[in-house]
């Protein structure tokens, strides 16, 4: 007989007033995955929105997934591990981004496959580690793997004090960019504390007036601001956004590179990403922490509200051990 486990899952397709927090069936990992007894996990803002949360396929063309479980965002200890796996053992703390194509985190235990996970950041606790691997990876790719930041380049980030923005600043000034950031006028101090050299205050100002020489903009507001982005970079920079595809006609007008890319589960990229955070030159930045059970809450706060950094879910079970499998319960 199947053992279960507490989740919080969706029955139905729409937002946070689908979830129900309920028992559910527990997952059983196949070969190359691990069963991760779920320690603690991260919401991200759209995440309802997105195809891939309630299908098989990114497109949304693929079968539907209901009920399904949320958060893609996972920091815990293996307490399964399936056919194939050797790089990873029962009772290895390790975190990482689940695909958007499954099941998520917002439960006791999720099954991943291996490749995604690394080992968890040694300074960090499992709330503050799950405010990394999406957010994180998704700043890492956009500035090592798709802008090739080079030391002393001008980076435009919107929304310098978001999920992402707070790492993409970090990791741009750790990378020897020069930051200038968007953000509210209540943030502008905290973004200037995580290293951007500028802050502008996006209701005050207009920053297409203030910035005419960036080498790569990172849009992760999209709409407007992406359209009033194009004449702040310099001939042959790169805009990059994580919100909606640049227009190709714009971008040549300008002559400029554009590119819209989905963050992908990425071992290389959690690991450097987890040196950095043991050295002390990146930190997470946790708005706050809830239990499992006020996830759809947190999921509502996300859009009554804007929160500085992440919003992460403390996962309690009965485990009777540290990576006890739910198997065993």
């Amino acid at each position: 007989m199947t053992s279960t486990m507490h989740a919080v899952r969706a029955h139905l397709r729409g937002g946070p007033e689908q979830f129900v927090y309920e028992s559910a069936p527990c997952p059983e990992p196949a070969g190359g995955e691990v069963l991760v007894a779920v320690y603690a996990a991260s919401i991200t803002a759209g995440e309802l929105e997105w195809d891939a949360s309630w299908t098989d396929s990114l497109d949304g063309t693929g079968r539907d997934r209901t009920p399904i479980i949320p958060s893609h965002e996972v920091s815990g200890v293996v307490a399964e591990v399936g056919a194939g796996v050797t790089d990873l053992a029962v009772g290895d703390e390790v975190y990482g981004l689940i695909p958007f194509t499954r099941d998520g985190a917002a439960a006791e235990y999720v099954a991943v496959p291996a490749s995604m996970l690394a080992a968890k950041p040694s300074q960090l606790d499992h709330d503050r580690t799950a405010a990394v691997p999406l957010a994180a990876l998704t700043a890492w790719q956009a500035l090592v793997d798709h802008a090739e930041l080079q030391p002393g380049q001008h980076v435009l980030v919107h929304g310098g004090a978001g999920g992402v923005g707070t790492f993409a600043v970090q990791i741009a000034t750790t990378l020897g960019g020069r930051v200038t950031a968007t953000a509210s006028a209540r943030d502008m101090d905290f973004v200037t504390a995580l290293g951007a050299q500028r802050v502008i205050d996006y209701r005050a100002e207009r920053f297409e007036d203030l910035v005419r020489d960036a080498d790569v903009v990172l849009d992760l507001v999209g709409g407007e601001t992406q359209d009033r982005s194009w004449v702040t970079l310099r001939p042959g920079g790169t805009l990059i956004s994580i919100v909606q595809p640049p227009d190709p006609e714009k971008a040549a007008a300008h002559d400029v590179r554009a590119l819209f890319f989905i963050v992908e589960p990425d071992r290389a990229g959690l690991v450097a990403v987890a040196e950095l955070i043991d050295k002390g030159r990146l930190m997470p930045v946790v708005d706050r922490v809830v239990p499992l059970t006020e996830t759809r809450a947190a999921y509502e706060a996300l859009v009554t509200e804007h929160p500085r950094g992440k919003v992460v879910l403390h996962v309690e079970g009965n485990r009777s051990t540290r990576a006890a499998s739910c198997r065993t319960l």
